[in-house]
């Protein structure tokens, strides 16, 4: 039924458009087209501005509202996944040459209809099939984690934590079906180099790479899964930690070369990331217990604000070496060890060589009981 209702207001937006053509509507052939056009609607809102936002460039396109109405036009190189951006909110789509319809209600731009060009028509029918049953199920795990962060009920947020992990597995599964039936789907593609971003088993993730058709994996998508599966080799457990340098608290330019001769926890974090904030007990817990034994950290901080990263180091009696620069998801460390999420952490034995990664919970303290007995 609501297609249905799409599909009729859709079509009375591309009139704006098309209804003036000339074209016989028995035509054999159809041109591909060579620019994009959008036609879109916010009811609840004559006036104001829209945005689309370009993820691969960063550029930003603007439109007015006139009596509600809005349009962009221009030509795509290559498909592109682009952020509609109205006051506060934000939705994902892609953005291609054709003619695309927009349907938005003005405190609900998440829900808002987005059809018209092949490749947005078909991550709808993913999101609705496929993805949004469980993707509904993740999102209230997760705001019970949210909510357990904010009480500091690490006893709660672990056994969520093991919930979402199941459920993460059980996404990215869904991403491998839908990819060995669609190899050659930008939305396949799409899924991978966002599902897969963190959290992976790199044989798992090379496996479902290696499905894509050359057409897809050609695409800034498939060049970002290309690059992550590179940066996790580089990163992958019995390689050399990547040396990086950074300043601490104090301004002192520290090395993670420093600290050979030590078992060190490489900890990517931040103060505004609450599964970190709630993560930290377990380290804290962890450091008194091992410190004396060889055991150290290095926290690197993907804060961009000073006084919220050292408030944060303060509250959670972080109390030992952090780094920054202050520059948050742009840091070069970031890019250097592919890094997509945090919490995130690397387990490196005396002579700097990665032992375990991605230590959540009591598994920090299990592998440094059997490090250092």
């Amino acid at each position: 039924m609501g297609k249905l209702l799409f599909a009729a207001a859709a079509a009375s937006l591309f009139c704006i458009t098309s209804c003036h053509s000339n074209e016989s509507s028995g035509s054999p052939v159809q041109k591909a087209d060579s620019s994009f056009a959008i036609i879109g609607k916010v009811t609840g809102l004559d006036t104001g501005m829209i945005y689309i936002f370009h993820l691969q460039t960063g550029k930003t396109d603007s439109a007015s509202l006139d009596h509600g109405f809005f349009q962009f036009r221009g030509k795509a190189d290559s498909v592109e996944y682009c952020q509609l951006r109205l006051g506060e909110q934000h939705k994902g789509f892609f953005l291609e040459n054709g003619k695309t319809a927009m349907l938005i209600k003005k405190d609900s731009l998440q829900n808002a209809l987005i059809s018209g060009t092949p490749v947005q028509d078909e991550y709808n029918d993913y999101q609705t099939l496929y993805s949004k049953p469980l993707t509904d199920r993740m999102s209230e795990v997760d705001k019970a984690y949210e909510a357990a962060s904010k009480r500091k009920d690490t006893r709660t947020g672990d056994s969520l934590e093991k919930v979402f992990e199941k459920l993460d597995q059980e996404q990215k599964q869904q991403v491998v079906d839908y990819t060995q039936s669609h190899r050659s789907s930008i939305v396949s593609v799409f899924e991978i180099a966002d599902i897969f971003s963190y959290d992976f088993r790199l044989g798992q993730l090379d496996s479902v790479y290696r499905m894509l058709d050359s057409s897809v994996r050609s695409t800034y998508f498939g060049r970002t899964i290309q690059n992550t599966i590179e940066k996790t080799k580089l990163t992958a457990v019995g390689n050399p930690a990547p040396d990086f340098s950074s300043k601490d608290v104090n301004g002192r330019t520290v090395s993670l070369a420093s600290f050979r001769g030590k078992y060190v926890l490489l900890d990517f974090w931040a103060s505004w990331c609450g599964p970190c904030r709630l993560e930290n007990p377990n380290i804290v817990k962890a450091y008194h217990q091992f410190h004396d034994k060889g055991f150290d950290i290095l926290g690197v901080s993907l804060d961009e604000t000073r006084p919220e990263w050292l408030q944060a180091i303060k509250k959670d009696g972080l109390n030992w070496t952090q780094v920054s620069d202050l520059k948050g998801w742009q840091a070069e460390v970031v890019s250097q060890y592919g890094i997509k999420a945090i919490p995130m952490n690397f387990l490196l034995d005396k002579n700097g060589i990665i032992i375990a990664r991605g230590l959540r919970g009591n598994d920090l303290g299990n592998k440094l009981a059997e490090q250092l007995r």
